[in-house]
């Protein structure tokens, strides 16, 4: 497919994914994550790839999540895993590519932006990097991936209090609570992210591919969660207080979601 919200290029067995909606902080509607989902696909069927690396347009986000001016009453556009985007097609292409993917995450990872950085093999940040969730300020949830396997990386008190809250943390504090794998200054970036791809290439592919589904195979059953999850995902959109929260977001004001509580 021709892709329009996303830059796809291969280099000496890197193919490298790039969200390029810079003016919304590279924050995904439908036809990107369809995008998305293509270039995956696109490099798993490529031999002479061997490593995958994710990555945000300019300097200022990897990924802002979905982009809340294109949800409406019933999700976000129109078709897709009825929440009118395959988010779940996207994250399972992420984790089943036989092949390491790195996230190079050059600005904000919010919200399912977060999710997908979470989501690679492994994430290198810049100094400049933030991190967070913004679902329950915003009238949505990950109800798979996202929190569970969340859980599962940094343990489940800060997984809790990332979502919860939805505070946002620097790069060093997701080194900390091993959410990356290192920080370097943001001019360094991408220079680090290649010298980890030319590491990983040395390696035996098969080797890494029965790693990862090795990896993998102990949190798979998060999978049955993710599509039951989404399924209700998409019923949760339709109700008043998850509207007043996407609502709040696009008029600036704080959500009053006490309201619609009963």
């Amino acid at each position: 497919m021709a892709f329009q919200d996303i830059l796809y290029d291969r280099t000496d067995g890197v193919a490298w994914i790039t969200i390029n909606r810079p003016e919304v902080r590279n924050a995904f509607r439908a036809r990107t994550v369809d995008e998305l989902v293509a270039a995956f696909r696109q490099a798993w069927g490529d031999r002479s790839v061997g490593v995958v690396v994710l990555t945000g347009a300019g300097d200022k986000a990897f990924c802002s999540g979905g982009d809340q001016k294109e949800r409406g009453a019933d999700g976000y556009g129109q078709g897709g895993a009825g929440i009118g985007m395959d988010v779940a097609s996207l994250h399972s292409v992420i984790r089943n590519i036989p092949k390491p993917v790195v996230a190079m995450v050059n600005g904000y990872a919010i919200g399912g932006g977060h999710v997908l950085h979470v989501l690679c093999d492994l994430s290198i940040a810049a100094d400049t990097a933030i991190f967070g969730q913004t679902g329950p300020r915003v009238g949505s949830v990950d109800p798979g991936f996202g929190t569970a396997y969340l859980a599962r990386i940094i343990g489940e008190k800060k997984a809790r209090e990332i979502w919860y809250l939805c505070r946002q943390y620097s790069a060093q504090e997701a080194l900390a609570m091993g959410l990356v794998n290192k920080v370097v200054p943001a001019g360094q970036l991408r220079a680090e992210v290649e010298q980890w791809c030319r590491e990983l290439l040395e390696k035996s592919p098969t080797a890494l591919k029965l790693a990862k589904y090795s990896f993998n195979a102990d949190t798979d059953h998060i999978h049955g969660i993710t599509e039951m999850g989404f399924g209700a995902l998409e019923l949760y959109y339709q109700t008043p207080e998850a509207q007043e929260g996407r609502n709040a977001f696009v008029e600036k004001r704080p959500p009053d979601f006490r309201k619609h509580v009963k």
